[in-house]
Formats: C-alpha cells, structure tokens, sequence
C-alpha cells in the first residue's frame, strides 16, 4: 500500500482539479486573485 499510494494521491488531486474546472470554481479564484493583487499594489 505504501508504494501506491503517491500515485493514489496524484489521481485524486487531478480529479479534484477537473471537478474544480468544469464546476467554474477556476474562474472565480481568478478573479479573486486579480482583485487582491490590485489592491496590493494600489490601483484596485
């Protein structure tokens, strides 16, 4: 079990990543990571 289980956990971040993408939770974090970033700088 322990010689598997890097993969395991690889397989399931991947799929958590597609989930996240086609539920639109990507573009959400965008635009979130865009509007702390400009009010970091001091534009936003």
């Amino acid at each position: 079990m322990k010689r598997y289980f890097p993969y395991i956990i690889f397989i399931l971040s991947i799929l958590f990543i597609f989930v996240g993408i086609f539920t639109g939770e990507a573009s959400s974090i965008y635009k979130k990571a865009i509007a702390i970033c400009l009010s970091c700088i001091g534009i936003g």
